[in-house]
């Protein structure tokens, strides 16, 4: 049976969903701005979406170039949703916390969650500068089906205009994923450094919960080994820390820990 410290955790990891989302919005809202430049580079080159060789050699080279003079400015943009999210992170171990007796709460507050930022931000930036390249990719793949196929290039013009749509919803999927998997590498790394080794898995609770998520909530695992998150394709991970995934874990402390039994 939870305990009345759990149902407080369960409680506080929704509201922490809530506040993930709007920074999610956040963070999204920039990344669009690349779609955006993406989308102005490809229809500046062809604007009726005919590419002939000399016009997809200019978008290929002037999305790898956007790519690399973005990196200045992807490293801002991913440093401040990582602050954002490692501030309301803290927050909720203090409001989840409030029972945590003064020595665990000093080491809560000086856990090592240098590291966990610094690939965070590695990771953000690697993401962010590869949307331009994605980009690229797509228009290179489209025009090279076409001429295999013997396609004239006319007959794939609206999908090359869409190439900035395309890189909105990644950008989308990238802020959705990301900001929620941030905030488990956080959690991760403060709940390892006071011996916190597990955790519960807790859904967002609606129907949008995807069924291999159903299966795992409540069910406890280790840090050090996340379960198969998705069974299609094998790929194991902790709460939000696979695509779409807004399931938060809730880590299991001892009653050790606390000044007063929940």
């Amino acid at each position: 049976m939870a305990t009345a410290q759990e149902h407080r955790a369960v409680r506080a990891a929704r509201e922490r969903w809530r506040l993930a989302r709007r920074a999610e919005g956040s963070y999204a809202a920039q990344l669009r701005r690349v779609a955006r430049a993406v989308g102005d580079i490809v229809r500046g080159v062809a604007p009726d979406g005919v590419v002939d060789d000399v016009a997809e050699r200019s978008i290929l080279d002037l999305l790898e170039q956007y790519s690399t003079i973005l990196r200045p400015w992807a490293e801002r943009v991913g440093q401040r949703m990582i602050e954002d999210v490692a501030v309301r992170n803290f927050k909720a171990w203090m409001e989840v916390s409030r029972e945590i007796g003064v020595a665990l709460r000093r080491e809560i507050e000086t856990a090592p969650t240098g590291e966990a930022m610094r690939a965070a931000l590695a990771d953000q930036v690697s993401l962010i500068t590869s949307l331009p390249r994605h980009a690229a990719e797509r228009v290179h793949h489209l025009t090279t089906e076409a001429r295999i196929s013997g396609r004239r290039a006319e007959s794939i013009a609206d999908e090359i205009l869409a190439t900035a749509d395309v890189t909105r919803s990644r950008a989308d999927l990238i802020a959705r994923t990301e900001v929620m998997r941030t905030g488990t590498e956080l959690l991760k790394a403060r709940a390892q450094h006071i011996g916190a080794e597990e955790y519960r898995w807790v859904t967002a609770g609606d129907r949008d919960v995807r069924v291999d998520h159903r299966i795992l909530n409540g069910k406890i695992f280790r840090w050090d080994a996340p379960p198969i998150a998705d069974r299609r394709t094998g790929a194991r991970a902790h709460p939000g820390s696979i695509w779409n995934c807004r399931c938060q874990a809730l880590p299991l402390l001892d009653p050790s820990m606390f000044e007063f039994a929940a």
